[in-house]
């Protein structure tokens, strides 16, 4: 893949690590305001530029030095989205972090970018002055996100999956969001693991899902 690829929420390195698997080669640039993440970070993937900052507080172009960008993956911080957290969102500013995805997207111009989410981010809407999100604009926000990246130039398109359906072990729902102005298609992959007495499963079509204890080393006390 030519062009520089961005991890703009990089944490401590699991998409850095999909998409160095994906793409052949590590990301370019990781940022992240967190220390403690960068570090780890830095110990996955060593070659990689970090910024150890705000992803507010950056010039994309500056960031990127002007070089044309290939890919972008954007995984902003889900908390006050999440129907997990219960109650009234509790910082805004983190809530709004998702619209730095679009000020990136609109300066570095990457072929195709990607967003991936709690699933509630396809019901974002606006707060009233307690913090609640408002019934009656169920989604609006995250429709306008959309236009604004399609105004942009690019199709848009999302989907909700579970990890799980593609060999890695969580259950987990997330949406993932696709956005390309290359004009290539864009396209979603297969299922290649479901339960055990899935039929496929039985059938050999498709293999059983893996387990987390695969993940453990049981042999450390």
């Amino acid at each position: 893949m030519k062009g520089l690829f961005i991890d703009g929420f990089a944490g401590g390195g699991g998409a850095s690590t999909g998409i160095a698997q994906a793409i052949g080669r590590e990301v370019d640039i990781a940022v992240n305001h967190s220390e403690t993440a960068i570090a780890i970070h830095k110990a996955n993937h060593p070659g990689t530029e970090h910024h150890c900052q705000d992803i507010r507080s950056i010039w994309p172009r500056s960031a990127t030095k002007g070089r044309p960008v290939a890919g972008a993956w954007f995984s902003p911080d889900c908390k006050e989205f999440s129907k997990a957290k219960g109650g009234p969102v509790k910082d805004r500013s983190i809530r709004a972090l998702c619209w730095e995805v679009v000020h990136w997207i609109e300066e570095v111009e990457p072929d195709v970018a990607y967003l991936e989410n709690v699933e509630e981010f396809e019901y974002a809407a606006p707060l009233d002055r307690n913090g609640v999100p408002i019934e009656a604009m169920k989604g609006k926000d995250f429709q306008k996100f959309v236009r604004m990246i399609r105004r942009l130039g690019y199709r848009v398109d999302w989907k909700k999956l579970r990890a799980c359906d593609f060999g890695t072990p969580t259950s987990r729902l997330r949406l993932y969001m696709v956005m390309r102005r290359d004009k290539k298609k864009i396209v979603w992959p297969k299922p290649t693991h479901a339960a055990a007495n899935d039929n496929r499963v039985i059938n050999g079509e498709l293999l059983p899902f893996r387990t987390a204890a695969e993940c453990i080393d049981w042999e450390i006390p």
